[in-house]
């Protein structure tokens, strides 16, 4: 069996620790790289193009909410990525996985549990919570929202999280290396995309999805 490269990105280092544990204790060889805030797991991703498995905390400094995992889904397709939080309800799970994520562990699982998730994930399936009760999004405007968000490009989903952290065009064009007119272009496609006629607005639009999560 080859090694396998797992990218643990949280910013608490008890529960990094706690994640190492539990893969370390999996069959074959594992390289586990460690970051502490989102622009750190998205430079361990990069640096790791072959890596195998990401484990993602929703609430990490750089990124608020869903917003991390639709940039990290939308900039390295081919990586599987399972969120890691403590808001574990079937809203917030549902909504991960339509956002992209390949499973959901709660952090108030065991080692054993989350051992069992990885290695779901490692195999190909999707992994949720035992007690995850799937079902249809109970907000209609939530589930037009997340329908909207899923039509976006993945350079489209890029720039919507960067503005969500504030940045302007000009900034988001230095990161992504392109003109500013070119960003332009992708904020009125985003605009016109989630319905709504301001920065703010798309914004606005993409908190409602966060409002489900309290940690």
């Amino acid at each position: 069996m080859s090694e396998q490269t797992i990218i643990i990105a949280d910013d608490h280092p008890l529960f990094r620790g706690a994640l190492r544990q539990a893969v370390s204790g999996m069959d074959g060889e594992q390289a586990i790289v460690e970051a502490g805030d989102f622009e750190a797991a998205r430079r361990a991703a990069k640096s790791h193009p072959d890596a195998d498995l990401m484990l993602l905390d929703l609430a990490m400094p750089g990124a608020s909410g869903f917003s991390g995992l639709m940039s990290l889904r939308a900039e390295f397709a081919s990586l599987p990525i399972v969120v890691i939080s403590a808001t574990d309800d079937s809203t917030t799970i549902r909504r991960s996985l339509e956002l992209g994520a390949s499973g959901f562990i709660s952090k108030s699982s065991g080692i054993d549990d989350i051992r069992h998730g990885v290695q779901t994930v490692l195999a190909g399936d999707i992994f949720t919570p035992r007690s995850y009760q799937d079902g249809q999004e109970q907000d209609a405007e939530v589930a037009d929202l997340i329908h909207r968000l899923q039509t976006l490009t993945p350079q489209q989903s890029r720039v919507l999280a960067m503005l969500n952290e504030g940045l302007l065009n000009k900034q988001i064009a230095y990161e992504l290396n392109v003109s500013e007119a070119t960003i332009k272009a992708h904020v009125s496609a985003i605009l016109l995309k989630l319905n709504v006629d301001s920065r703010t607005q798309a914004v606005i639009q993409l908190g409602k999805i966060n409002m489900a999560m309290v940690a």
